[in-house]
């Protein structure tokens, strides 16, 4: 069979390919992996959270749904220069400056332009706003903005937008290899068959669910970390693309990892999605099974330490730690995380308790926490709507939001490594087209989403991901 364009992946970034390129009248096809209750990619199990500059809440509002909270609203502009530098500071300078610059100057035309397409988003109260003392909810840390109804809701609307475009979806699809013919990419064959086209989009995801692969790239402990989204997202694609003549590109030593639940299943959750992950520990502590702190809890706001933390849990002992908080922190967690099914969490009324049902040295804990307490500055302000430099001067330091563990009853929760997906992926130019070794583009091949190498290393921005496959996505269907 012949199209104009096939893309490979049905998660957010190969919907905004296929979209943007029905959107020019081309015949798209979108093959899936995975069955139609399997589909999705890491974009059904993520809470939808879109990275966005933008001139504060008069700028988005064309592009949120309606709140009676915006009357109560604190949410400072989050110019494109601000989203660059925040790429730059977290990679430590690695982020690709074209990529960069392209993702955060058209990150807001991106989203509106998926809401003319009837995609719908809405500000994210619950998880990037606290409320100050007057009761008016600030956000923090550069983002605010998610898809209504979370990562389920941003695939059940690109579906439904991708059926009334005209697009012909196939699922449960797996793509082996590329077709080619005289140095261009001519289509791609499958156990079925083979599909020609004159564009093909690979928008297939990395190779995190894919143990000695992570193992080759990642490091040794990397095979035991917890899938957080989709177990399809193997490398074929990568593979495939390699032996076409396509050159790598970005970080593939390291990856995208939280602190996920230790009682969580190998692989995604579609049912709890993203409430497995627990993403609150910047108001407490993190303990490793020899009860002893090992990172920074308050180093920066969650947004830019959460995605490197799964590795450093990783690295303790078992690959096991603990969140530990008192009853006066507890009503400051997240509901939806803290609160989901079956965590994993033990609570007592003592320390030494605590201890026993975390499985840790009680004498040691006691010491963390008693000398974690002892060195907090409380003459500083709690504010957890900024970095309010109440911290805790100990090794290793609390930088910011250090509230002290004594009111009883006391909760740990167990948390694990949980890699949501692989920075390596395929070199490419801010249109989408996959290069080869020489820098020069390979002719028919267009890569999105996480597939795209350069943007990230190391570490990684809330909510940038879902946007940089918006606006790569959207720019390899309009040249596809």
């Amino acid at each position: 069979m012949s199209y104009d364009v096939v893309v490979v992946g049905g998660g957010n970034a190969g919907f905004c390919a296929a979209l943007a390129a029905a959107g020019r009248g081309r015949r798209v096809l979108l093959l899936e992996k995975g069955l139609p209750d399997e589909a999705g990619g890491n974009s059904y199990y993520t809470a939808g959270a879109f990275r966005v500059a933008h001139g504060g809440l008069p700028d988005l509002a064309g592009i949120v749904d309606h709140d009676d909270r915006h009357a109560e609203t604190v949410l400072p502009p989050y110019p494109p220069e601000d989203f660059v530098r925040d790429l730059e500071r977290v990679t430590e300078g690695r982020t690709d400056p074209e990529l960069a610059a392209t993702v955060a100057g058209e990150s807001r035309s991106a989203l509106g332009w998926l809401r003319t397409l009837g995609l719908r988003f809405r500000l994210m109260y619950e998880r990037q706003s606290y409320q100050d003392a007057d009761g008016r909810h600030v956000f923090w840390g550069g983002l605010a903005v998610g898809s209504t109804g979370g990562g389920k809701g941003l695939i059940a609307q690109h579906t439904a937008a991708a059926a009334e475009a005209g697009i012909e979806v196939r699922y449960g699809h797996r793509a082996e290899r590329l077709l080619t013919e005289d140095g261009r990419v001519t289509g791609v064959a499958h156990a079925d068959g083979e599909i020609r086209a004159e564009s093909v989009v690979l928008a297939a995801g990395g190779f995190e669910a894919d143990p000695e692969w992570r193992r080759a790239h990642l490091g040794d402990g990397w095979e035991r970390a917890r899938v957080r989204g989709t177990p399809l997202n193997t490398g074929d694609m990568l593979r495939a693309a390699l032996a076409a003549g396509a050159a790598r590109g970005g970080d593939w030593s390291s990856c995208h990892s939280v602190a996920w639940d230790a009682g969580a299943p190998a692989t995604g959750d579609r049912t709890l999605t993203n409430r497995l992950t627990r993403q609150s520990y910047p108001l407490g502590i993190v303990v490793n099974r020899d009860g002893r702190r090992f990172l920074d809890e308050g180093a920066d706001f969650r947004n830019y330490t959460y995605a490197r933390y799964g590795g450093e849990i990783l690295r303790q002992p078992g690959g096991v730690a603990f969140q530990v908080f008192d009853a006066e922190i507890r009503p400051l967690l997240r509901t939806e995380e803290y609160d989901a099914p079956g965590a994993s969490v033990v609570v007592a009324d003592t320390l030494d308790a605590l201890a026993r049902g975390m499985g840790v040295p009680a004498d040691t804990l006691t010491a963390t926490v008693t000398g974690f307490n002892d060195s907090i500055d409380e003459t500083v302000r709690f504010d957890p709507s900024i970095k309010d430099g109440r911290a805790a001067r100990t090794t290793p330091p609390k930088s910011n939001w250090a509230l002290p563990i004594r009111t009883a009853p006391f909760y740990a929760f167990a948390v694990t490594c949980g890699i949501t997906f692989t920075f390596g992926g395929l070199r490419a130019d801010p249109h989408g087209r996959v290069l080869t070794g020489g820098g020069t583009p390979l002719p028919g091949l267009f890569v999105c989403g996480e597939m795209l190498g350069g943007l990230f290393s190391g570490n990684y921005p809330g909510g940038s991901g879902l946007t940089a496959g918006a606006v790569i996505g959207r720019r390899a269907g309009l040249l596809a």
